[in-house]
């Protein structure tokens, strides 16, 4: 039976079409928001709902926010929590956060009013030094959050709060979550096993209801842009890699601000706000980072080699508190000793150790100050040479990645590394050179 070769080409492009609807289906599936770090990966911040009592009248709710990442943290001006109702309920009182708004509570006739009548709240925690009467435990930080290994004592923050409904009893969680910081993205609320409270460690009680509300974070929705870069320099090589151009922006582009040396902003201009993140405002350079991080390769010893590495912060309106590095290397599993900073393996794999966390000594230099003479903390390190896999060849003394605050870098393309001398050709020419030397003397003493 002879066939219709125009049914074989319609058949292909039939196929060709359904592939390329099912890829588009596949790709516009995955939600841009999605955040997963492979250095970090149960990493989370995890909002916690206790209710501890509940009457015809009101509701006790006690809410936590910990912190379950390695090494990102949530700096000043710190996390601002918010939420939808499902009713018209109204928050009474709060120990340890307050509502930035109170709201129209005009439906409450007479008496005291409400502490926050908003449909869609938004919280913050109090500041140091507020009063014992308005705290509760872990509170009054301004809504800084630490790591895990940073300083573990401070990745938790808890306020209590009333909450009653005018129309009906009992208790709803809330819904639509944020936590008010740029990159992380929230989950609905789960039901889990009810927490239980102990004050002598002898008797327990236990919370009526409890909820958890996951957030995570995604770079891509923190920013636009990378945030730093890498530049790069060994003592084998008079090579200085400088960050690639245009890392994190470009000057002339739109919205691309920045600073030339000597130049200082307008005061009136850049107004600070305690409640926001300043501004980026950038001294001019072909990267247009924030922050600059320098790897160089400093000297090598017999059964050891010495690495420096320098934070350059190119911020002119802001300092970085409890700032930390996230650097990923072969050879952090041989660490002898860190200068200056503290350091901790993340050992994320449990086997692999290659990837370590640096942070600032407290009171030294945990705060790296904006833009200037003080603008830049450094550090040096000392690592052993492993015989089965050490070279300085290929860049092999270099970092594969290197984050900032949990920020990816842009690090410089391999081919473009410091290379180790090419002896070969060193000792060829240096063959030639012997030869017509030698040549030339037998010429002379004939």
């Amino acid at each position: 039976m002879k066939m219709n070769p125009f049914y074989f080409v319609v058949q292909r492009s039939s196929h060709i079409l359904f592939s390329f609807i099912f890829l588009c289906f596949l790709f516009s599936s995955i939600s841009p928001s999605f955040g997963y770090d492979p250095l970090d990966p149960y990493g989370n911040i995890t909002l916690k709902w206790d209710l501890l009592t509940s009457d015809t009248a009101s509701n006790y709710v006690r809410v936590s926010m910990l912190n379950f990442q390695k090494y990102r943290h949530i700096e000043q001006p710190g996390w601002k929590l918010g939420w939808d109702w499902k009713g018209d309920e109204a928050i009474w009182n709060m120990l340890g956060a307050e509502a930035t708004e109170q709201g129209n509570c005009s439906r409450f006739k007479g008496g005291q009013l409400p502490h926050c009548c908003e449909r869609t709240p938004s919280i913050v925690d109090l500041l140091p030094g507020t009063p014992y009467n308005m705290q509760t435990t872990n509170c009054c930080k301004g809504g800084v959050l630490s790591s895990m290994i940073q300083d573990p004592s401070k990745y938790g923050s808890v306020f209590e709060m009333t909450v009653s409904s005018a129309t009906k009893a009992g208790f709803n969680m809330p819904e639509n979550f944020t936590i008010g910081v740029q990159g992380y993205t929230c989950g609905d609320a789960v039901p889990v096993a009810p927490s239980k409270y102990s004050l002598d460690g002898r008797r327990w009680t236990q919370a009526l209801g409890t909820w958890n509300v996951t957030c995570m974070y995604s770079q891509f929705l923190a920013s636009t842009t990378p945030k730093c870069c890498v530049s790069l320099s060994a003592f084998y090589n008079s090579t200085i890699v400088p960050c690639p151009k245009c890392s994190c922006s470009c000057q002339g582009l739109p919205g691309a601000k920045c600073l030339n040396s000597g130049e200082t902003p307008s005061l009136l201009r850049e107004i600070k706000d305690k409640n926001r993140e300043p501004p980026s405002l950038v001294r001019c350079s072909e990267h247009m980072c924030p922050i600059w991080i320098h790897w160089h390769v400093k000297q090598s010893y017999t059964s050891y080699w010495r690495v420096k590495i320098t934070v350059h912060n190119q911020n002119i309106v802001k300092n970085y508190s409890e700032w930390n590095l996230v650097a990923l290397h072969p050879n952090l599993k041989s660490v002898v000793q860190v200068f200056s900073f503290n350091y901790e393996p993340l050992s994320q794999y449990e086997f692999i150790n290659d990837t370590g966390m640096f942070w600032g000594i407290k009171f030294y230099n945990d705060m790296l100050l904006q833009e200037g003479a003080g603008g830049n903390v450094q550090t040096e390190m000392l690592l052993q040479k492993d015989p089965g896999m050490f070279t300085f060849r290929e860049g092999w003394g270099f970092p594969r990645r290197i984050l900032f605050n949990g920020d990816e870098c842009v690090m410089p393309p391999p081919d473009q590394y410091p290379r180790l001398p090419n002896i070969g050709q060193h000792d060829a020419k240096f063959s030639i050179v012997a030869i017509f030397f030698s040549l030339l003397l037998m010429m002379l003493c004939a």
